[in-house]
């Protein structure tokens, strides 16, 4: 005889065969200790209603009431209903069974076979093959009462095992694809799945190919999905504000190079290259690194003669091609000296800050193609450097050096038209950071916003052709203390 457990401890209990079974259930039941859900499922659960209990519950009822069923075609790549609530199964017969709140679709086919994965109690999974070959069968029905998935959301997941096992684990795939197709009699389905799998290698035209993550990838430009819809979120909170313009008061050469250097400053201070003021400006001032501080020094350096420049600080790019061959180009000046982070090259292993992880190695020049096409529609200067600076520190496209690169092209958008470049001094590196970090881990575009318009306005402030005068403003405006010390103060 099966045993109940405490119904403390178990959200769903079945009927039995088992007339001592059958006389519990019934007698709990009459003591409106349990309810019934639906035939043959119980609950001790009276708070929820039916349609959650049975939905929560849902793989472990399959498992109970038909053990050996298989979760099959998109449910066994989906694991939840459809929009219309609806899962599909591969069974001993053709049914369609409603419960509250889901309806289950039986359909008659072969049983689990090896490599299908036993899911729950007595339920099993077809295992990725089978699945990709079965969303691969005709369907009467479309959307989402169809057994299938479309033929995009398919090259969405093929392209997605690119990403993740390589070219090596796509072919894998295709090989054990083959075995089962000719194992279940699915050789039609397995072409289908054989000339997706060959247009994402490139190995025949893409133009089979409707996904435009697939089609991205069979053209050599793979790109990261999951950054476009940040990217998104920030391009529309640009598009519908309007930013004050703040035009460029050091207008002289003088003055335009005091600034850069401040800039060079403190872009490297935040990464961690910290010098003393008069030791940077010694560096500048003699083109000569700081002996036993070579790269450092170069770090130094490399920056200002990017960011004093006028003529390249005009440079803005517009194509995407364009924006690759910038970025390589400053890159391999800011970071000459340091040649094991392979100046001048995008980088060749993954990178991370804490829990943040960046764009994939494998992605990085298709996720900044994608990138620019809502750089290109953006107008306001402010809104172009504040966007484009973002991108290139989400995806993080070199090996380091990957900050200061972005600073120096969010500035060359407000140079090119004629706007106050921005600093993010020492006391403001905390809320600089944080409101990044918010942008990417919680699509909040508004703090990251916010956070650039007061270093901007703060930066307006600085101004003047002595340098030394300069940096007593920057003193009075707390921008060398760390932020634990002060708060960034705007001094007119």
């Amino acid at each position: 005889m099966e045993n109940i457990l405490p119904i403390h401890l178990q959200e769903i209990l079945f009927s039995s065969s088992d007339p001592k079974y059958s006389k519990q259930i019934a007698k709990l039941e009459k003591a409106g200790k349990i309810r019934k859900l639906a035939p043959r499922i119980y609950s001790p659960n009276f708070t929820d209603s039916p349609e959650t209990i049975i939905r929560r519950n849902i793989f472990i009822i399959l498992g109970k009431l038909y053990p050996g069923s298989l979760l099959s075609h998109r449910s066994a790549v989906e694991f939840q209903p459809t929009s219309f609530n609806h899962l599909f199964l591969t069974y001993t017969y053709t049914k369609k069974i409603v419960l509250p709140g889901i309806t289950i679709r039986f359909m008659e086919g072969p049983s689990p076979i090896k490599g299908d994965n036993l899911f729950s109690g007595g339920l099993y999974a077809s295992q990725l093959e089978r699945a990709l070959l079965e969303n691969l069968q005709v369907s009467r029905k479309p959307g989402p009462e169809s057994k299938t998935l479309t033929l995009p959301e398919l090259e969405e997941r093929l392209e997605k095992v690119i990403r993740v096992k390589g070219e090596d684990g796509l072919n894998e795939l295709r090989d054990k694809a083959r075995s089962i197709a000719a194992q279940l009699g699915m050789q039609r389905e397995f072409e289908k799945l054989n000339k997706l799998i060959s247009a994402l290698l490139a190995t025949r035209p893409s133009k089979i190919l409707s996904s435009p993550l697939a089609v991205a990838r069979a053209f050599g430009n793979p790109y990261d999905p999951a950054r476009l819809p940040i990217f998104e979120k920030l391009f529309v909170e640009l598009k519908q504000q309007e930013f004050i313009q703040l035009p460029e008061k050091n207008t002289t050469s003088q003055s335009f190079r005091n600034f850069a250097f401040f800039e060079a400053y403190f872009s490297n201070y935040i990464e961690g290259t910290e010098f003393e003021i008069e030791e940077a400006k010694s560096i500048i001032e003699t083109d000569t690194p700081i002996p036993n501080r070579n790269e450092d020094s170069h770090d130094i350096l490399g920056t200002y003669k990017l960011v004093s420049n006028q003529q390249e600080m005009n440079i803005t790019p517009a194509s995407p091609e364009e924006l690759l061959k910038i970025l390589l180009y400053r890159h391999k000046l800011l970071m000459g000296a340091r040649f094991s982070k392979k100046p001048g090259e995008f980088k060749d292993k993954n990178n991370r800050a804490g829990e943040t992880h960046f764009v994939d190695q494998t992605l990085v020049k298709g996720t900044l193609v994608k990138g620019f096409d809502y750089y290109q529609a953006l107008a306001d200067p402010f809104a172009k450097a504040a966007y484009i600076m973002f991108v290139i520190s989400e995806v993080h496209p070199f090996l380091d050096g990957n900050g200061r690169v972005a600073r120096v092209m969010m500035n060359a958008e407000l140079v090119k038209q004629g706007q106050t470049k921005i600093i993010i001094p020492t006391v403001y590196r905390e809320d600089y950071i944080g409101a990044i970090r918010r942008l990417t881990r919680q699509q909040d575009p508004g703090a990251y916003i916010r956070m650039l318009q007061r270093a901007h306005e703060f930066s307006s402030t600085i101004t003047g052709d002595d340098v030394n005068a300069m940096q007593i403003q920057l003193e009075a405006s707390n921008a060398f203390k760390e932020h634990d010390k002060a708060k960034l103060k705007l001094i007119n």
